[in-house]
């Protein structure tokens, strides 16, 4: 069963830190797709400045967003002009009509290696910009393997790989990945990379070791 369920929410009641933090009696069903909306139309606009989490926090009449991010300077822009723009058009798109006070605080990743999210983002990325498939996710593994916290790698490929006819699918695995094993951290991302021949997607799992471990 744990290598057909998401790993994180397999986890779910075991991980210390949900992405959103909030709780409703009555609004739960609206909160919940305004978290999705929000989380993904930051990814949106900040494609190219390596998000690895989005978390949400909401109190009374307070919406706390926390972005972790490999580029901080790059999401901030020059005297704050990114991060000032990215809030307004926040609350135009989904708080037009009034809403909680906002505020986003950017946090720095030191390791995007260790992140399933940056890696699959990276490695997209390359892609999108025409450089080997084979290439990019091999110095995905190599530069994740090289850190001392990652105890194992598995990316997936699929799509109409070099521009072939017909679609396929291709792993790449150094270390060890135990799915089905509860209380290992297994961090997991999707990314979709956009070229002339379609849609090419990538999934990546990073062992991180116990949970316990992390926690101390």
């Amino acid at each position: 069963m744990g290598q057909k369920t998401n790993p994180i929410s397999n986890r779910l009641h075991l991980h210390p830190h949900w992405q959103s933090r909030w709780f409703a009696k009555q609004n739960y069903a609206r909160y919940l797709v305004e978290d999705l909306k929000i989380r993904d139309f930051i990814r949106k606009q900040l494609d190219s400045a390596g998000v690895g989490k989005v978390e949400i926090i909401r109190s009374k009449d307070r919406l706390d967003i926390d972005i972790t991010t490999s580029k901080p300077g790059l999401v901030i822009g020059r005297g704050g002009q990114g991060i000032n723009q990215l809030r307004s058009e926040i609350k135009k798109r989904y708080f037009a009509q009034g809403g909680p006070s906002l505020k986003i605080d950017i946090l720095e990743e030191r390791k995007p290696d260790t992140v399933a999210a940056m890696v699959a983002q990276n490695i997209g990325s390359q892609i999108e910009r025409r450089i080997a498939y084979r290439r990019a996710c091999r110095q995905a593994i190599e530069k994740s393997m090289s850190n001392k916290e990652v105890k194992g790698i598995r990316i997936t490929i699929s799509g109409r790989l070099n521009g072939a006819e017909i679609a396929r699918r291709e792993t790449f695995q150094d270390g060890s990945m135990p799915l089905s094993r509860l209380n290992d951290a297994i961090d997991f991302a999707i990314y979709h990379a956009k070229t002339t021949y379609g849609i090419i997607g990538i999934k990546v799992w990073i062992d991180r070791g116990l949970l316990s471990e992390l926690e101390e």
